[in-house]
C-alpha cells in the first residue's frame, strides 16, 4: 500500500479531540453556568453575580466561552468531514469515542487547573460554603483525569485493533 493511501486511511485523531473539547466546554457552560448556575466565568475574579452589571458582564464572558467551544466543535466536525470524504477512509467508532473522551478530559483538566486553581476566575460550585469549593474543584479535576486516562486506554486498544 502506498504512503499516499495509508495517509488517507488514518483516523483524524485531532477531530475527535476537538469534538471532545467542544463537548466538554458545552457541558460546563450549559450545565454548570446556565442550568445549575453554580458559577459564571468571572464570579470569583471580582465580578460576583450579585448585581445586574456583574451578571451582564459574566453572561457576556459565558457567551464568548460558548463561542470558543462552538469553534472547537465546528473545527472537529470539519476535520472529520474532510477525512470521511477521502477514498479508503478508515472509520472507527472506538477511535472517535476514545478521542472525544480524551478531548473532554483535557478540557476539564486544563480548565480546572487554569481557571479554578491558577487564575481563580471561578470555582465549580460557588453555591456551597467557600471552604467546600476546593472539594468540587478537585472532583472536577479527578473526573477530567479519569476521562483522559480511560480515553487514552481505549485509544491505544482501538489503534492496536486497526493499525
Amino acid at each position: 500500500m502506498s504512503d499516499n493511501v495509508t495517509a488517507r486511511r488514518k483516523f483524524p485523531v485531532s477531530a475527535g479531540i476537538l469534538l471532545g473539547l467542544g463537548l466538554g466546554g458545552f457541558f460546563d457552560g450549559i450545565v454548570l453556568h446556565q442550568i445549575l448556575q453554580w458559577h459564571h466565568m468571572a464570579t470569583n475574579a471580582g465580578y460576583p453575580a450579585d448585581n445586574l452589571g456583574n451578571l451582564e458582564f459574566n453572561t457576556t464572558l459565558d457567551g464568548l466561552f460558548h463561542a470558543a467551544t462552538y469553534l472547537f466543535t465546528a473545527s472537529g466536525l470539519v476535520l472529520l468531514w474532510n477525512t470521511a470524504r477521502k477514498p479508503h477512509f478508515w472509520w472507527s467508532a472506538r477511535m472517535l469515542f476514545s478521542t472525544m473522551l480524551i478531548g473532554f478530559g483535557l478540557f476539564n483538566v486544563v480548565e480546572g487547573i487554569v481557571d479554578h486553581h491558577l487564575l481563580e476566575l471561578h470555582h465549580v460550585n460557588e453555591t456551597v460554603a467557600r471552604e467546600y469549593w476546593i472539594y468540587w474543584d478537585l472532583g472536577f479535576l479527578i473526573w477530567g483525569a479519569a476521562m483522559l486516562i480511560v480515553g487514552l486506554a481505549l485509544f491505544r486498544r482501538a489503534r492496536h485493533a486497526h493499525p
